[in-house]
């Protein structure tokens, strides 16, 4: 796939240097194309590079991290928005669900979990390109086997098992989706039984054994493992602390 082209906004010239030296960008198919210090230039940087992704503080002069999102979208309505921020704030996170941010990291940050959000974006611009590629009449192999994935999360699926589906070679299937998503088949896989049990978990009073299961999952006590390290939670402190919000 095309490198990911990345804008930095923070008044903080320390963080955009650590953003820019701390993480590996080239590792996620990713590069920096320009910064900004406050809101109005992030808006003019905007403009100017048309971003796949804006890495934004909130806590930013001029005009705030929010406005910029919201005034943003009405020309780059495909560009994802990133928010770090030091505020760990209900209110500015219920604003940035509502804007329908990508995600919402704490300072400082952690670059392992920074790199995952790298990652689940990359799957989520795939999927939405998949979807106008099968309406275009224009579905490729990655998306034939990305769907067959997505129909049988609850068996055993190996590269091994899509090469006898597909009639391809394993090395050759794991390529693709490095080239094509941008990220190896395990972290696809998981990435998408995270997102099957999250909905599950939220949807449905099953049992988290039963979760586990329909994800994809025979022994639960794994599933509550990947589970804790994808979110940072269990999954049953992930409903439970839905339902108490609601």
């Amino acid at each position: 796939m095309n490198k990911l082209r990345v804008l930095l906004v923070d008044d903080e010239i320390m963080v955009r240097e650590g953003f820019k030296r701390l993480f590996d960008w080239e590792a996620h198919d990713c590069q920096v194309v320009g910064e900004a210090a406050d809101g109005m230039e992030a808006l003019s940087r905007l403009d100017a590079l048309n971003p796949d992704i804006v890495i934004m503080d909130i806590n930013i002069p001029i005009m705030n991290g929010l406005k910029v999102i919201q005034v943003g979208r009405i020309k780059h309505p495909d560009t994802a928005f990133i928010i770090v921020s030091g505020y760990d704030d209900f209110a500015y996170c219920r604003e940035a669900l509502r804007l329908q941010i990508t995600d919402y990291i704490l300072k400082p940050v952690n670059y392992e979990e920074f790199g995952e959000c790298i990652d689940r974006l990359k799957i989520s611009m795939f999927r939405r390109h998949s979807e106008e590629a099968v309406e275009a009449g224009e579905e490729r192999p990655i998306n034939q086997i990305t769907r067959y994935m997505q129909e049988h999360l609850e068996e055993d699926i190996t590269l091994s098992v899509l090469a006898d589906e597909f009639h391809m070679n394993g090395q050759y299937i794991s390529q693709l989706f490095k080239n094509e998503i941008g990220v190896g088949f395990l972290t696809y896989l998981t990435n998408i039984r995270m997102e099957k049990a999250k909905k599950l978990l939220l949807s449905t009073s099953l049992s988290i054994a039963d979760v586990a299961a329909k994800s994809g999952y025979g022994d639960y006590r794994v599933f509550t493992k990947t589970f804790r390290k994808q979110e940072g939670i269990t999954p049953s402190q992930f409903r439970r602390d839905f339902l108490s919000s609601e």
